[in-house]
């Protein structure tokens, strides 16, 4: 059976750039690799054949001879992906399958690789007022520092040496049939160094426990749920490796009076049955610990709201402040005296036929009126 084209094999055209060459083969490759198609023997044959057209493609001779004289350019010479591939150097194509995919394969290659330390979450709950007025939090993080004994290198006296597993590269490969697997070194774990006299304070990691202590800033106006990051707060590298983040995750406590929406905040504001029939002045609290004056009407309902502008939630990053909402709820006396309760029996009497309760009696008006309605029907 002949050949395919190498260019079909990729999906190109023959006129097509060694970048689009390089894109086409990269995308192919990818889907068709055998650890992404484990027991797949037609993948396994695809991803053959897209090696071979990659090999000869991608040098800007063997393309030119390839165009000339196709397949025939590499029967019975040297340099050539063999007869149906059989002798293709899958070996020397690893450095060019790590180039293209970097860390698909398990990570970076190269002599002395080191781990980066591990990022870390720390919860902080703050007061609404101190979301309001921001504050320097003062948090202690437990977590991994680079060993000053040994300045993070794990060895107590000579410098590590360079591993015989994987003679310093990190990297290990295995034949497998006509495939090279290449996997991170098992005796140095991929730092590609091993450690023959250990520091006695690290015991070869390069880092050990410790508390810190870190001052954090919270911005005015910071709400529920912000996610602050300090660069290279985290867990040290293993021997010299890059620190990790902090990220500290707010969370605002709610409050016992004030409900936050946004920049603004409401407030549910109790007067007395007097105040709200009488009218009055009453003062209610604000978020920055001072009070602010309302005038209360005559007649005043439960539900009326007042709306003090300026007096809400600073806005992140920036002068500006939300409004405070007050919602007033007229309260129901209880726990009445003997007179007390005379004197509201004599307002009731006072008050027959009167446009005292307009809302209740223009409801029951309506309640009246709907059962009448019914007793016709």
């Amino acid at each position: 059976m002949s050949k395919q084209d190498y260019y079909e094999t990729l999906g190109v055209g023959r006129q097509a750039s060694a970048a689009e060459i390089k894109s086409a083969f990269r995308k192919l490759a990818m889907k068709h690799h055998p650890d992404r198609n484990p027991g797949d023997q037609a993948a396994e044959q695809r991803f053959k054949e897209l090696n071979e057209a990659y090999e000869i493609l991608k040098d800007d001779q063997k393309r030119a001879a390839y165009d000339q004289y196709g397949h025939a350019a590499f029967q019975n010479g040297g340099g050539r992906p063999g007869a149906g591939g059989a002798n293709f150097d899958f070996g020397s194509f690893a450095d060019v399958f790590d180039d293209l995919f970097g860390d698909f394969m398990g990570g970076s290659r190269g002599r002395g690789s080191q781990s980066r330390g591990a990022d870390l979450r720390y919860n902080l709950e703050i007061s609404l007022e101190e979301a309001f007025e921001g504050k320097q939090a003062q948090i202690k993080v437990p977590t991994t520092v680079r060993c000053e004994t040994c300045d993070a290198t794990g060895s107590k006296g000579s410098a590590p040496g360079a591993c015989p597993g994987c003679r310093g590269s990190g990297r290990v490969r295995a034949q497998q049939g006509f495939f090279t697997i290449e996997r991170t070194c098992p005796t140095c774990g991929g730092q590609g160094r091993v450690i023959t006299d250990p520091c006695d304070e690290c015991s070869g990691h390069g880092r050990v426990q410790r508390e810190k202590t870190l001052s954090v800033k919270i911005p005015k106006g910071v709400e529920d749920g912000t996610r602050i990051r300090l660069s290279g707060e985290g867990e040290a590298g293993m021997r010299g490796g890059t620190t990790g983040d902090l990220y500290i995750f707010v969370s605002v406590a709610p409050h016992r009076m004030f409900q936050r929406d946004g920049a603004n905040i409401h407030c549910r504001v109790p007067i007395p049955l007097t105040t709200a029939a009488l009218g009055g002045q009453i003062e209610v609290p604000t978020i920055d610990g001072k009070r602010a004056r309302l005038q209360v009407p005559e007649g005043t309902q439960t539900g009326h709201r007042f709306r003090l502008r300026g007096k809400g939630m600073t806005e992140l990053n920036s002068h500006a402040r939300g409004d405070m909402f007050a919602e007033l709820n007229v309260e129901t006396p209880i726990n009445l005296t003997k007179r007390q309760k005379e004197l509201l029996r004599d307002f009731e009497e006072e008050s027959g036929g009167k446009d005292t309760h307009p809302e209740s009696e223009g409801f029951f008006a309506k309640v009246r009126d709907l059962f009448s309605g019914d007793a016709r029907d």
